[in-house]
């Protein structure tokens, strides 16, 4: 990844300085807005400098203060809804503060991961929020951050274990919610779709899951639990493993919306009535999941608040490095949005 700067004319202020013929060390004041300019000649500056294409090098004159008001975000992609939200809100709270963001997705690869967090601690952003790859197993990759005292905080998905603050969802309490709402719509043989489980997310998705059965009385089943990167394909794939299962499955849980979709679309063509026969929840709120038919009872995760969350945080970090700082750990209720995948006649 490379960071490049365009400035094809590169005007300085002694070139405007020269077309103006006053000195330079004015038009420096001028731009800076000093009060020891007059408003004639701050007026006579800027046109001069736009009409001169002229650029401010902000980058130098932030390192100058030690400071590049830039932070960095990485994702693993930008594409889902829950990220873009989480982004929308970051970039809300950067704004405000004056800060710009950099904005990196990992495509759920560690080694791009890894490669991301070198270019942004080397392009001395003052900080980085993370949602970690789903390749990502520790925090050691994170070490060139720390050394050069780069604030990081952890959102959404995080390396346990370590030294540094983060925002979460409250992800088992949504697997809970999730699997127990399934319960209330009459279904006994729940399916899980999980994720890989060396992230803290998907273990505690599953971990609701399991409380849920265990607070209703129905045992828990390994068999009908499906380890996948919850991608499309592995949506249809897991909606075949369920057809070929002897037990007559009434419910699915997802550990995201994707897969969950891509499962409600396989059965549907195989002649599965949803949510009659199998009544489906999904995790995140992607927009698909309130267009499609039936609509998707998914967990909604806030992502902008989240975002902004997380961006408080990080500039509490950076504003007063002088301080040691006690790791924060935030987290955030998702809300279960019931919709037509779970409405069964009964509750009509």
């Amino acid at each position: 990844m490379k960071f490049i700067v365009s400035q094809p004319n590169n005007i300085t202020i002694h070139d405007i300085a020269e077309a103006l013929q006053i000195n330079s060390s004015t038009v420096s004041r001028a731009l800076n807005n000093s009060s020891r300019v007059t408003q004639k000649t701050k007026a006579r500056v800027l046109k001069k400098a736009d009409e001169m294409g002229y650029q401010r090098n902000l980058l130098a004159s932030n390192l100058r203060k030690s400071k590049t008001n830039t932070i960095g975000v990485i994702v693993p992609r930008i594409s889902r809804h829950f990220f873009s939200s989480a982004i929308a809100g970051i970039e809300e709270a950067a704004y405000e503060s004056g800060y710009r963001v950099i904005i990196c997705q990992s495509m759920e690869q560690f080694s791009r991961e890894k490669d991301l967090i070198e270019t942004l601690v080397a392009n001395r952003v003052d900080g980085i929020i993370l949602s970690i790859s789903m390749e990502t197993t520790n925090a050691k990759h994170l070490e060139s951050a720390r050394v050069k005292g780069t604030s990081v905080v952890f959102f959404d998905r995080h390396c346990d274990g370590t030294n540094y603050s983060k925002v979460l969802n409250d992800d088992f309490q949504g697997g809970f919610d999730a699997t127990e709402h399934l319960i209330k719509q009459g279904c006994q043989n729940i399916v899980h779709f999980s994720g890989p489980q060396q992230l803290k997310i998907y273990e505690n998705r599953k971990k609701g899951y399991q409380q849920a059965l265990k607070k209703n009385g129905i045992p828990y089943r390994s068999e009908l639990v499906f380890n996948s990167k919850l991608m499309e394909k592995d949506g249809v794939e897991n909606a075949k493993k369920i057809l070929q299962l002897p037990l007559k499955i009434d419910g699915i849980f997802s550990a995201n919306d994707i897969s969950a979709i891509a499962a409600m679309q396989h059965l549907k063509k195989q002649g599965i009535q949803i949510p009659k026969d199998i009544s489906v929840v999904g995790f995140s709120n992607e927009p698909s999941a309130a267009v499609i038919e039936p609509a998707l009872t998914t967990l909604d995760q806030s992502g902008r608040k989240i975002g902004q969350k997380a961006t408080e945080i990080l500039f509490e970090e950076i504003n007063n490095k002088s301080v040691l700082h006690k790791p924060k750990s935030i987290v955030i209720k998702p809300s279960l949005l019931q919709r037509s995948s779970t409405q069964r006649a009964s509750d009509h």
